[in-house]
């Protein structure tokens, strides 16, 4: 796993409110219970704020040369001018992970958000460069972003302004807005706006014009990598069967290398996979619905009285994909009235169950280790009782 590079995961999550950031360290020790003790202290380390010095919190623009500037601060001025927004006013450290750094920036003439007010932004960094750090995220973030609009019970998810390498070739960064993120507040609403952009159309604008699965990038789910090669032009059950097959559980089958899953899975559950869908075909065919794709506690909050989601592995895929998560999520029966007040829940939904838990307890094996693999086993056991089952009925 040291070679794995995680995209997308050090969000602009990292400048929320302390008070935001121990509630999810709780939520954290909770999930990762079946992780080793210095995977759990490690991961808590990450989510961890930066205390900076006083005199380093306010980093106003002074009159300096151009060339004076360091890389990021001249790319971020040039990109404000070219961008018609004035000058940079502002720029401010919010925070750092292992892999990138944060910023709250302000210009001299910021653009407007859906509400119509001044925008601030929110910029991270990397010395790496942007294909490898930021350009899954933030066609992520867009896709998110299209999928959420045209109604007032949909989700907040910041606007991407700009992405790409710096002018110098040694790093990168991506601009987005400035999210003010509180904690986690109406479950009711939540459910309701993720069932909002699970039924967004599929559409060029929202990065997918030929209504198939997939995503237009290879991301990662935490730092695995997530392949994601889209199916044909307007896909339905029989490829979505096929690509989950192959491109999630068989991935991370492969990955996690145990001997007893592979058995179970390539001998008897892959080859019989399709009795699990096949209430879904005429009427009911699975449509492409975009996925988060790693919703759970710790990404999760709000913004501007609106919930919020973030840090996503996002691509196209069948909406009950998003709940593989849920044992990690805390969902009551406000967030299912919410979310089943537009999405029914369909014949079949509990016997798919095990097999999208498991796309998420092999990749925490994959991650950390220890308990998740039998987590993962007994997901599969039971997806193979559950096609024993259909092929007796």
């Amino acid at each position: 796993n040291a070679k794995r590079q995680r995209e997308g995961s050090d969000n602009f999550f990292a400048a929320a409110p302390p008070y935001l950031l121990s509630s999810t360290m709780t939520l954290m020790t909770r999930c990762f219970a079946a992780a080793s003790p210095l995977i759990l202290q490690k991961t808590l380390a990450f989510y961890s704020p930066v205390i900076l010095p006083r005199h380093a919190v306010s980093m106003s623009r002074r009159p300096t040369a151009q060339s004076a500037l360091a890389p990021l601060d001249q790319d971020l001025e040039a990109w404000a001018s070219t961008s018609g927004f004035g000058g940079v006013e502002k720029s401010i450290p919010a925070g750092s992970s292992g892999w990138a750094s944060f910023r709250k920036v302000t210009v001299t003439d910021p653009p407007t958000n859906d509400y119509d007010e001044p925008t601030s932004f929110f910029v991270k960094s990397s010395s790496r460069s942007s294909k490898e750090m930021f350009y899954g995220e933030a066609l992520g973030l867009e896709a998110m972003y299209a999928c959420s609009q045209g109604s007032e019970d949909t989700l907040r998810i910041p606007k991407v302004f700009h992405y790409g390498d710096y002018s110098s070739g040694k790093g990168s960064f991506v601009v987005m807005e400035y999210l003010n993120l509180a904690g986690r507040s109406d479950d009711r609403a939540l459910g309701k706006a993720v069932a909002r952009m699970h039924l967004a159309p599929a559409t060029e604008k929202a990065g997918n014009p030929t209504k198939a699965f997939g995503f237009a990038v290879d991301n990662t789910i935490g730092s695995t990598p997530q392949p994601n090669p889209w199916t044909k032009p307007n896909s339905g059950t029989k490829e979505w069967v096929e690509f989950f097959r192959d491109h999630r559980i068989g991935h991370q089958i492969n990955l996690a290398g145990d001997p007893y899953c592979s058995n179970l899975w390539n001998n008897d559950i892959a080859p019989r996979l399709h009795l699990l869908f096949e209430d879904l075909k005429g009427e009911k065919e699975i449509k492409p619905s975009l996925l988060h794709g790693d919703l759970w506690s710790g990404n999760i909050g709000s913004a501007d009285g609106k919930p919020s989601i973030y840090d996503p592995a996002v691509y196209w895929g069948h909406h009950e994909a998003e709940w593989g998560m849920a044992w990690c999520a805390g969902f009551g029966p406000q967030f299912w009235e919410g979310y089943r007040s537009l999405i029914p829940q369909d014949e079949g939904f509990l016997d798919r169950k095990p097999l999208y838990d498991a796309y998420h307890q092999l990749n925490h094996y994959n991650l950390f280790g220890g308990g998740y693999i039998g987590s993962a086993r007994s997901d599969l056991e039971n997806l193979k009782k559950k096609l024993n089952a259909k092929e007796k009925s």
